[in-house]
């Protein structure tokens, strides 16, 4: 057999007996083996929220500058014998001058971080959940928001006492002592925490509304400045819509970084409830089709 008559176009193979042509079909490439499929957490509003309040800096320097700017106003209101920072409806009747000093601050989110609470069940996939969270909270391990120890320290070296008003369940008034103590804020005295559920003689809140505990305070002290992350911490709401709340707050709105300081808090609070029409049991994504009307362009 001649060998030139065995080379086509194509490869040829030459043997020693002949040659033999190459197929040229493609060869079918073996089935990959499927590898594990990673199951992803579901979808959840909070996750950019908490990682912004524990990862960015932006937010440690807002929280820090709300508290340091509240200082100057501290020993402007020490000084000024007329200065109030309760609304009207909580001062009522009781005259301020001559009271001695005092501040109100909220808790979570305003002296306490307590996003590890909400972290947890958006990292095992769970929504929120009151008596896990309270779980959480029973650890005392929240952590100090920046500016809120240095300025309550401040402030008690002033002979200011500093009143918490909390709407944490009145069973957990014990381990949250417990946490503020730890962290070194002043607390000369367990009646400096207000829980949730207080009562009190001629006053009686609806749902979380604080303006009893206020009207208390307001009874034995003039409140100087009031820190909270939700406007029910300054103000109580008679509506809670987007309408309601600006009206609430429209007249004192001269007050707002002068004795009232808000801190920022994406995650939670009236104003999202507010928007999701006040109803716990809608399914979420009614929800977040709610929140979705809210925006506009």
């Amino acid at each position: 057999m001649s060998l030139l008559r065995c080379l086509p176009a194509l490869a040829l193979v030459v043997l020693a007996t002949g040659c033999v042509p190459v197929s040229t079909k493609p060869v079918a490439a073996a089935a990959p083996v499927s590898a594990p499929v990673a199951t992803a957490p579901g979808a959840d509003d909070r996750l950019t929220a908490l990682a912004w309040m524990q990862s960015s800096i932006e937010y440690r320097l807002v929280a820090g500058q709300t508290w340091r700017s509240a200082l100057p106003q501290l020993d402007r209101a020490i000084k000024t014998p007329t200065w109030d920072a309760l609304p009207k409806e909580d001062r009522g009747d009781i005259a301020a001058i001559g009271l001695p000093p005092a501040v109100i601050v909220d808790i979570d989110s305003t002296v306490l971080d307590v996003t590890g609470g909400d972290a947890d069940g958006v990292i095992n996939g769970r929504p929120f959940d009151s008596a896990a969270w309270n779980q959480w909270a029973q650890q005392a391990a929240a952590t100090a928001i920046p500016g809120a120890l240095e300025f309550t320290r401040a402030a008690a070296s002033r002979g200011v006492t500093v009143f918490y008003v909390t709407n944490r369940a009145p069973e957990l008034a014990a381990t949250t002592l417990d946490n503020l103590r730890k962290l070194g804020f002043p607390l000369a005295d367990e009646h400096q925490l207000l829980t949730r559920g207080m009562s009190f003689e001629a006053c009686q809140e609806a749902a979380d509304n604080k303006n009893c505990r206020r009207h208390e305070i307001g009874k034995t002290h003039r409140v100087l400045l009031m820190f909270g992350d939700s406007l029910g911490d300054f103000v109580t709401i008679p509506v809670n819509s987007t309408e309601g709340r600006d009206q609430a707050v429209r007249p004192y709105l001269a007050w707002v970084g002068e004795r009232w300081f808000a801190l920022p808090n994406p995650v939670y609070g009236g104003w999202l409830k507010s928007l999701e029409g006040n109803d716990p049991t809608l399914p979420e994504a009614d929800k977040r089709a709610r929140l979705r009307t809210a925006l506009h362009r």
